[in-house]
């Protein structure tokens, strides 16, 4: 137990670091493929911006500055009419929402990249962001302030303490969003104003491209932890099986020594018995001697030849040698003869009227079959037994139950109680008697038949056994 379960953590520890590194690997192959198109899309902005500047002698915003000069100078108009030299909060909210609108409205650069992206055969499909970062008003030698972001403010100022110690400036560059890729900072002084602004392109199914791009990697780092989780599993559930097989295959030497010491013993005090002077002589005694040597031989031989046939059914295909028997009668002698040998002192009540029904079965493999399960209701069973036997038909099968009043098995031993060898955990090994193939031998016998067969117990309360046969 403690060596499985030592084998089952190492193989989940080791599950979750390969899972563990796969994911670490993904994510850097994630932020590379994200920096790699990022960096692509910028050279392909420049390219786009050095190409309109050739072509056009433009940046794409000479129209929205034109309009903010326009506003700018009105502005200042106004302010040297009412001779003050600042701007209410109000009406610098309002002078930045108009600079913010002529920007985002009177803008060239989207639909020029747009047509360049198309060209290169990327994607197109993008929103351009605008961010101002700086807006004042310039008249002669007044400076008057309307917006400055704080990030901008910030790198002003370290600009300007690094000026002054001389040392590089620390990058304090905006946090972009994360589908968005910042293509340029404008940023100059004109007539009646300056402007600091940045542009940026923003996607919105970036996720989806660099996915694109990673599937293969994906793909194969999902692949090897389904592999190595899939072996594992299987490695495991063999290792097992091996062990459920080894214990088994301990048990049946057990149970299988146990059960031929029996009659053997009983053959080797018979002979010695039989070497006595007083026992010669006596030939009622000598009667007596040779009857249970033979019974005990008979018995041995029994054993003997079920396993023999048991291995015989493993190499060959079960044959059946089927003849038309009228089911009620047959059933009837089964009971009967079971009466008469191993079933003395058994109460068994008989529920079934097949009437003249006949069907095609092997007389010999079936009486088998029933004589096992009445054995066995026979043999568990801790108090005077009392067995039903029903039998009817049912969708062109015939159902034959058999329940009895025995120990009953568990649940767990439901699962396995038909296969080779199995005994049921409940089942002391030296007081019930047995090689675990008496019910191996039941559900072959009913699959011989195209049949089945299946069980219905509680421990303590007993057990049903239901047999169905085609018509």
């Amino acid at each position: 137990m403690h060596k499985r379960n030592a084998i089952l953590l190492l193989g989940i520890f080791s599950i979750i670091i390969l899972i563990a590194a796969q994911i670490i690997i993904i994510k850097g192959v994630w932020r590379q493929k994200d920096e790699m198109l990022n960096l692509r899309y910028r050279l392909f902005c420049q390219d786009a911006i050095e190409l309109l500047a050739r072509q056009w002698s433009t940046d794409g915003f000479d129209t929205a500055r034109m309009i903010i000069g326009s506003k700018s100078k009105m502005v200042l108009k106004m302010m040297a009419e009412k001779k003050t030299d600042t701007l209410s909060a109000e009406e610098k909210k309002d002078l930045f929402d108009y600079v913010t609108l002529a920007l985002n409205k009177e803008e060239d650069l989207s639909a020029f990249l747009s047509r360049y992206f198309e060209s290169r055969g990327i994607d197109k499909d993008f929103t351009s962001r605008i961010v101002i970062n700086r807006f004042e008003l310039v008249d002669y030698d007044r400076r008057i302030p309307v917006y400055m972001s704080e990030e901008f403010a910030s790198r002003m100022l370290a600009r300007s303490d690094t000026a002054r110690r001389n040392t590089p400036p620390p990058d304090m560059r905006r946090q972009a969003r994360s589908n968005e890729i910042m293509i340029k900072r404008f940023g100059n002084e004109y007539n009646f104003y300056r402007l600091d602004f940045e542009f940026g392109i923003d996607f919105s199914d970036k996720q989806k491209m660099i996915l694109r791009e990673i599937a293969t990697s994906l793909g194969l780092s999902l692949f090897s932890i389904i592999l190595v989780v899939s072996l594992f599993i299987v490695t495991y559930k063999n290792l097992m099986e091996e062990k459920r097989l080894s214990n088994l295959k301990t048990d049946f030497i057990n149970n299988m020594t146990h059960e031929l010491k029996t009659p053997l013993s009983t053959i080797t005090v018979a002979g010695r018995t039989l070497e006595m002077p007083v026992i010669r002589t006596n030939e009622e005694k000598i009667l007596e001697t040779a009857k249970m040597i033979g019974k005990q031989s008979v018995h041995l031989n029994q054993l003997i030849n079920m396993i023999l046939e048991i291995s015989m059914w493993e190499r060959t295909q079960f044959q059946l040698e089927k003849k038309r028997v009228r089911i009620q009668d047959f059933l009837n002698e089964i009971i009967f003869s079971f009466k008469s040998g191993g079933g003395k002192g058994a109460v068994i009540e008989c529920k079934y009227d097949f009437g003249d029904l006949e069907v095609d079965l092997d007389p010999i493999y079936f009486t088998t079959m029933i004589n096992n399960l009445l054995s066995n209701a026979v043999k568990y069973c801790d108090t005077d037994p009392v067995i039903e036997i029903e039998g009817f038909i049912r969708d062109n099968n015939i159902i034959i139950s058999i329940a009895d009043n025995g120990i009953g098995i568990s649940k767990n031993d439901q699962k396995r109680v038909f296969d080779k060898f199995y005994r049921a955990s409940s089942g002391n090994i030296h007081k019930y008697k047995g090689l675990g193939l008496g019910l191996y031998y039941v559900r072959k016998i009913a699959e011989a038949h195209e049949g089945d067969v299946t069980v219905s117990s509680k421990p303590g309360k007993g057990s049903i056994f239901t047999i169905t046969l085609p018509l």
